[in-house]
C-alpha cells in the first residue's frame, strides 16, 4: 500500500452484527489522502454495511476506527460529516422539485438580513452553486434557480460532489455514482473523481463495474459474504482476476461448465 504518507482513515478488524447476523466480519482497511480505494463485491457483499460505518449510520459490533491516527466513535453521521467525511448516494441524495441554489445549501441556508428580517441569500446561494458546477464541467447550468430535477443522473451526481468538496470533505465516499448512467455520463464522474484525488481528498469509490474502478482506483478491496476476500494495489491483479474473484470463482466455473452442458445437450437433440 501507498508509503510515505499515513492513512487519513483506518479501520482495524471491524465487524458489524445484526440481530446475530454477521454483515461484516474482521474486516481491516486504510484509506490515504488523494488516493481512490475501490470496494468491490457483488451484492449481499457488505459493502453498504462498511460505507455505513465509514460514515457514522452503523457502530461497528467490535474493531477500531481511527481518523487521522485517533481512535474514533461515531455515534451518528454528524459525527463523521464534522470530521470532513461526506457520503453521496447512487441518485445524489437530492431534492427533485427544490431549486439548485436551495438544494446545494440544503441544512447550512445562507442568510441575509438580521432578526426577523432574515431570510435565506438566494442570489448568493445560486451564484455559488452555478461557480461550483461550472468548476465541475456542467457549464450548461446557468441559473441557481433552475429545479434538481431537470438536472440528468450525471450532472446530480457531479451537483452532490460539488457540494461536498465545496463543504470541505477530505474524505468522499460515493456509493456506486455510476451504476444508473451512460457511457458519457459516467466517463464524466469519474473525471470528476480524479479531479477530487487530484485536490488531495480521499475517495471511497463502491462500485460493480470493474472496468470504471481499474480506470480510476489505486487500491482495491474486494468483499465476499462481509469478509475482506483481497486486498490490492493497481496493476497487481488482472480485470479478469478480479471479475472471477467478485463472481466467486469456482461458481462460475460450475456455472460454464453446466452451461456448456446445457449448450451439448442442446445439439444433441437438435440432431
Amino acid at each position: 500500500m501507498p508509503e510515505n504518507s499515513a492513512p487519513l482513515m483506518s479501520l482495524e478488524h471491524v465487524s458489524k452484527m445484526f440481530a446475530g447476523y454477521e454483515a461484516l466480519g474482521d474486516v481491516s482497511l486504510d484509506i490515504y489522502p488523494g488516493k481512490v480505494l475501490c470496494l468491490l463485491g457483488d451484492n449481499g457483499a457488505g459493502k453498504s454495511t462498511l460505507i455505513k460505518v465509514m460514515a457514522g449510520f452503523h457502530q461497528p459490533t467490535s474493531g477500531t476506527i481511527k481518523f487521522e491516527g485517533s481512535e474514533v466513535s461515531f455515534k451518528s453521521p454528524r459525527d463523521a460529516s464534522d470530521l470532513g467525511i461526506a457520503t453521496v448516494h447512487q441518485f445524489g441524495g437530492t431534492f427533485p422539485l427544490m431549486s439548485l441554489g436551495r438544494s446545494f445549501f440544503a441544512g447550512v441556508e445562507p442568510t441575509k438580513g438580521r432578526g426577523p428580517f432574515k431570510r435565506f441569500d438566494r442570489k448568493f446561494a445560486n451564484k455559488v452553486v452555478v461557480e461550483q458546477m461550472q468548476d465541475m464541467g456542467i457549464t450548461r447550468v446557468t441559473n441557481g434557480d433552475r429545479l434538481v430535477g431537470s438536472l440528468s443522473g450525471g450532472e446530480r451526481q457531479v451537483s452532490a460532489i460539488a457540494r461536498a468538496v465545496y463543504f470541505g470533505a477530505n474524505l468522499l465516499i460515493l456509493d456506486e455514482p455510476t451504476a444508473a448512467l451512460g457511457v458519457k455520463e459516467a466517463a464524466h464522474v469519474l473525471r470528476i473523481i480524479m479531479q477530487a484525488r487530484q485536490r488531495g481528498i480521499a475517495v471511497v469509490l463502491v462500485t460493480h463495474n470493474v472496468t470504471h474502478a481499474m480506470t480510476v482506483g489505486d487500491q482495491f478491496a474486494v468483499l465476499i459474504h462481509g469478509r475482506r476476500a483481497d486486498y490490492f494495489s493497481k496493476g497487481e491483479r488482472t480485470r479478469d482476476e478480479i471479475t472471477d474473484l467478485m463472481a466467486g470463482g469456482e461458481a462460475m466455473e460450475e456455472l460454464e461448465a453446466e452451461l456448456s452442458a446445457l449448450a451439448g445437450d442442446d445439439v444433441t437433440s437438435s440432431h
